[in-house]
């Protein structure tokens, strides 16, 4: 993000609420609910909810409720506002999860509740290794080391 900002280029995350896990869908790492993309398609999906993912998505649906913002909005928002971000891609699978994606368009994060969301998971942190668990993306170095040639 910060080499994107740097030279104007502006950033379009996928996946702003982790499979479900930031909304409370999963209350455990192996255990998947019925209809879920973790039961229904297993693989990659299914390898993506974690303890350490749960653990996080747990305290994250707490501090949503205690904002008074449902955990999908909040997910969301947290992703929008990030510096950088020209908007996050979201895939809704129903009409109701649909509908809680528009008035995240007019809210803003607040310094505080950005702060308590990133104490969750640091900047430039993560908790699953989300994007890299399928095969075509996977790495055989750490993320950011180039090849010197």
């Amino acid at each position: 993000m910060p080499v994107c900002r740097e030279h104007g280029l502006g950033l379009f995350p996928w996946s702003p609420i982790g499979q479900g896990v930031l909304t409370g869908r999963y209350a455990k790492a192996y255990a998947f609910p019925e209809g879920s993309r973790a039961a229904y398609r297993g693989g990659i999906y299914a390898e993506r909810i974690t303890p350490a993912g749960i653990d996080v998505g747990t305290r994250f649906v707490a501090l949503a409720k205690e904002a008074g913002i449902p955990p999908i909005q909040l997910a969301v928002l947290w992703v929008k506002d990030q510096p950088g971000i020209t908007a996050p891609i979201v895939g809704p699978r129903t009409l109701g999860h649909l509908e809680d994606y528009p008035p995240v368009g007019d809210m803003r994060l607040s310094q505080d509740l950005r702060r308590a969301c990133d104490e969750l998971v640091p900047p430039g942190t993560m908790m699953v290794n989300f994007h890299n668990s399928a095969g075509w993306g996977a790495q055989s170095r750490p993320l950011g080391v180039a090849d010197r040639g």
